[in-house]
């Protein structure tokens, strides 16, 4: 799985999609898994959502995305 990737598409999802936007506010471990398709391992999720979190507030999304990569 790629990452960086799909960290840019969740991250579009959520931006673009208000209903989403507020689920991932509520509930962000299951809107990322929703959106993924795939169900997060315990452990990574924290850090996945973080993740997703720092893109949407601005920041690097490279960044991010790297850190979560020595994850995987």
């Amino acid at each position: 799985m790629d990452i960086k990737a799909k960290v840019e598409e969740i991250v579009n999802k959520v931006k673009n999609d208000p209903a989403l936007l507020e689920s991932f506010q509520k509930e962000p471990v299951k809107t990322v898994e929703r959106i993924a398709g795939v169900d997060i391992p315990d452990g990574v999720e924290n850090q996945l959502v973080s993740g997703v979190k720092a893109a949407l507030t601005g920041d690097k999304l490279a960044g991010a995305a790297d850190a979560l990569k020595k994850l995987f």
